[in-house]
């Protein structure tokens, strides 16, 4: 039987039952992708980490209950945060090894800034299964590794009601819903809220998707004449983001906190 760390940590909030729940799975070295597929699928939150370190070397990857992913950033402030908070790690950046390249997490206080790639979507019509799948039809469509769909306020991104067999036949990993809070409906110093949605990898929605914010800052930025912003993630749980437009690169900041602690058992 091997005896797995095992920890549970809500990402972009700095208070517990809100923000975006992960799973952190500290191993002596990589599991059989089937073994680790299973524990995010017994799991069933939107990402499970699993982390190996060697030396000064972290390697990361992200699993969500269908699939492992490339890129994802609530995964990434969870280890970041079990390695400053539980770990006693040195310093105030940690890198991590992964899919999309080396991402660092840097801490400052209590708030933790991702370093991600900056990712500009190419605009395009929105494709039918996006409008059915939404129930409207966005303002603007780009798409990257995501569709990214603009709406006119927050008021109709908060109003969505998704068609997730419509959403599951687009050709992107999740669709982003955006606006401006045109309106102050969740606060003055809001600059953009959104919601994610992607049923294709079995996430229906993401409570607080930090990757989706590799696209969202590019764009706003552009749009707002602004590198520093507060951006609001508002499905049910809700969090907090924020946002730094730095060229090729953006910068994502947000609090976290550990909900539990213990340990895996998996036949071996």
């Amino acid at each position: 039987m091997l005896s797995i760390p095992y920890y549970h940590v809500d990402s972009f909030t700095n208070e517990l039952f809100r923000g975006n729940p992960a799973g952190v799975c500290l191993l002596a070295d990589w599991l059989p992708d089937r073994v680790m597929q299973n524990i995010a699928a017994e799991h069933n939150l939107a990402e499970t980490a699993f982390v190996v370190q060697r030396g000064d070397h972290v390697d990361l990857r992200w699993f969500t209950p269908v699939v492992e992913v490339d890129l994802c950033g609530h995964a990434t402030i969870a280890p970041a945060h079990v390695f400053f908070q539980h770990l006693a790690y040195g310093g105030s950046c940690i890198s991590f090894h992964t899919r999309s390249g080396v991402l660092t997490v840097t801490r400052s206080d209590d708030f933790l800034t991702l370093d991600f790639p900056s990712i500009h979507g190419v605009p395009c019509e929105p494709p039918d299964t996006l409008i059915r799948g939404l129930g409207m039809k966005p303002l603007f469509t780009a798409l990257a590794m995501d569709y990214l769909a603009v709406f006119e306020s927050a008021e109709q991104i908060s109003e969505i009601t998704i068609d997730q067999a419509a959403l599951k036949q687009c050709q992107s990993r999740g669709i982003i819903v955006t606006a401006r809070d045109i309106h102050g409906r969740f606060g003055s110093q809001v600059d953009f809220v959104s919601r994610f949605f992607a049923p294709r990898v079995g996430v229906p929605e993401d409570p607080v998707t930090g990757s989706a914010h590799s696209m969202l800052i590019p764009y706003w930025s552009q749009q707002l004449g602004k590198q520093q912003m507060r951006a609001l993630q508002i499905s049910s749980r809700g969090g907090e983001l924020l946002c730094e437009n730095r060229g090729d690169r953006v910068g994502i900041s947000g609090r976290a906190v550990t909900y539990s602690t213990g340990y895996l058992h998996i036949p071996t």
